[in-house]
């Protein structure tokens, strides 16, 4: 009977663990553009950094990370039992945040910088260089990446639980925390790699072998390229994904996106929605910004934007 009792309760922890398992590579495919947005996003937020400090930067917004999750996961199970419908409304306030984000981002490059001559340029990055960014600077960008990767988070486990929202408490549990745990490592080990580009590139180039020191130099050449990359794709992604959430949760707008999307056929298919959710979240984050500037003027306070 004991032997009995165990191969039954084998049996029952091997069906839950394939059923978890099952469940997270759904939740994978599906997160997996926002994993590309996350990652542009935090990648943009560590560029610009001393080569000293990008690590720590990485691994401190990392932990920033993990205990967003640590606030969701549970926070998303108690919302999906006990208040489902506030699920939507929440990650909208959360996308019109990114929106206001971008568009605070947009305004800053194209009102509030001043010109720099080349030599003004290169005189700035031998400083950052020379000495590690001020602890305040360090310590509000770090804040800055928690806060974003707390809105993607949000979809992240959004869109899982939407994925377990049939199963029972332990099933949605356990996926949700594997998720959570592998969507975090990937991206931070991701953005890790990509910062640290340039110090295997110079390592690669002092090799004694031809080829190696090709190699170095190439990354060495693309590597700011591509940083340079991840920040235009790291803002774009603010309006796409926040864009997307926003119109997924007005109906009349996510179905007209939809019926667009349907009669310009394929390919186009594909691109059409994702610049129209895009364009969508311009506007979202253009009128929050001026509603947030003119709420800072008529208290006085003057505007980062």
């Amino acid at each position: 009977m004991a032997a009995g009792s165990l191969l039954t309760l084998l049996d029952d922890i091997a069906s839950i663990l394939d059923d978890i398992s099952i469940l997270s590579k759904k939740a994978v495919a599906k997160t997996a553009g926002v994993l590309g947005d996350d990652l542009a996003l935090n990648a943009q937020q560590v560029s610009g950094a001393a080569a000293s400090r990008e690590l720590p930067i990485v691994w401190a917004v990392a932990k920033g990370s993990f205990v967003n999750k640590l606030i969701l996961v549970p926070l998303a199970l108690i919302i999906s039992s006990f208040a489902p419908k506030a699920v939507i409304p929440l990650l909208m306030v959360g996308g019109l945040y990114l929106c206001f984000e971008g568009c605070e981002k947009l305004a800053h490059v194209f009102f509030h910088r001043a010109p720099k001559s080349a030599e003004d340029a290169a005189q700035e990055l031998r400083n950052l260089a020379a000495k590690p960014p001020k602890a305040e600077s360090e310590k509000d960008r770090v804040k800055g990446a928690v806060r974003t990767d707390f809105v993607l988070s949000a979809e992240i486990i959004a869109i899982t639980l939407g994925i377990v929202a049939g199963q029972d408490f332990t099933r949605q549990l356990m996926v949700l925390s594997v998720i959570a745990v592998v969507m975090t490592v990937g991206v931070y080990g991701l953005v890790a790699g990509i910062v640290k580009l340039d110090d295997a590139g110079l390592y690669l180039s002092e090799r004694s072998g031809a080829f190696p020191r090709i190699l170095g130099r190439g990354i060495l050449w693309a590597a700011p390229f591509l940083m340079k990359a991840l920040s235009i794709a790291g803002t774009a992604a603010m309006f796409l994904v926040g864009g997307g959430i926003i119109t997924h949760g007005i109906p009349p707008v996510h179905h007209a996106i939809e019926q667009i999307s349907h009669a310009v056929g394929q390919p186009l298919a594909v691109v059409v929605p994702a610049a129209l959710n895009g364009i969508f979240g311009l506007f979202a984050g253009s009128v929050a910004l001026l509603i947030f500037v003119g709420i800072q003027k008529l208290r006085g306070k003057p505007s980062h934007a």
